[in-house]
């Protein structure tokens, strides 16, 4: 194959990494703008060319074939370095401008994300920001974002990240709930108490605390059960019992006082909203301006906010 032939490819072999990415050829065209026939055309074109069967292809998803699978590393580098280059030319422009984007799981974006965006924008005056509340796994390789955040322990292999603190839960509620009913001492006394609880499955009201080598389980009661952080938080100030929360989303009233916590040398054990936060990105050897003041901003800001 001469270096004309080769070069005429390109194209598709960009178009054969996208694919591969996304799964399936319908999600593919969308993210290209493109249609699935269209797609369907070039991997076929790339195919003959190479003379070699890349994708098996179902109704719904594609499966890579062994041949394939190394012909896609080669593909999703030559991606890569199209893009770098593009990137390392933006450095040298080196004023941030542009859209940029970031995804968070839908409590943490609203009460830890969001209240920081204005100042971020005021910074970054040719920055647009595009801030998306998903509670499903963000893929900024698939789903074509900037940064994504997710709480866990075990980060996705192939992104770059930061690690940003960590969240854990928290029991709360009024001082004047406290002062009618009397403060626990002992996770078993929870049981006498009205809790406000998430109630999406069938143990939810059945809370686990740890403090060093003890542990306790406790089946809870309340009037009140709401799946939402932020209607927990507001049903615990209104004096409706103690409340489950995520320590982000309780941090301003504590700090205010509408709020005390309970049974703070215990640790609540969580399902979800809970664990390490990682900042995560694709990694190109060189970030556009955009997104660079994005992840710095974020890092400063929510380690000071943790």
């Amino acid at each position: 194959m001469n270096s004309t032939e080769l070069f005429a490819l390109l194209p598709d072999m960009a178009v054969f990494a996208r694919v591969v990415d996304a799964g399936n050829f319908s999600v593919a065209a969308r993210q290209l703008g493109s249609t699935p026939s269209t797609v369907s055309r070039q991997i076929k074109r790339l195919e003959e060319a190479l003379a070699t069967r890349l994708l098996e292809r179902s109704t719904r998803k594609v499966r890579v074939t062994e041949s394939g699978a190394q012909v896609y590393r080669y593909c999703r580098d030559m991606v890569g370095a199209a893009s770098g280059a593009v990137d390392a030319a933006g450095q040298l422009v080196g004023r941030p401008q542009g859209k940029v984007s970031v995804s968070a799981p839908t409590a943490y974006a609203k009460t830890v994300i969001h209240p920081l965006i204005p100042g971020f924008l005021r910074a970054y005056p040719e920055v647009d920001l595009q801030l998306l509340f998903a509670d499903h796994e963000v893929d900024p390789l698939v789903d074509d974002l900037d940064v994504v955040i997710r709480l866990t322990e075990h980060p996705a292999p192939g992104l770059a990240g930061r690690q940003l603190g960590s969240v854990r839960w928290v029991l709360c509620a009024s001082r004047a709930y406290l002062q009618t009913r009397g403060t626990p001492e002992h996770p078993r006394d929870l049981a006498q108490h009205d809790c406000v609880y998430l109630g999406e499955t069938a143990d939810d009201n059945r809370w686990r605390l740890r403090r060093g080598t003890e542990a306790h389980t406790v089946e809870v009661r309340g009037r009140y059960i709401a799946n939402h952080a932020g209607a927990r938080l507001e049903a615990a100030q209104q004096d409706l019992g103690i409340a489950n929360l995520p320590e982000f989303a309780a941090a301003d009233a504590l700090q205010r006082g509408d709020l005390l916590q309970v049974l703070a040398d215990w640790d609540l054990e969580a399902r979800a909203y809970v664990g390490s936060v990682w900042l995560l990105y694709p990694p190109n050897r060189f970030l556009p301006p955009k997104v660079r003041v994005l992840i710095d901003y974020l890092a400063e800001h929510i380690h000071d906010a943790q």
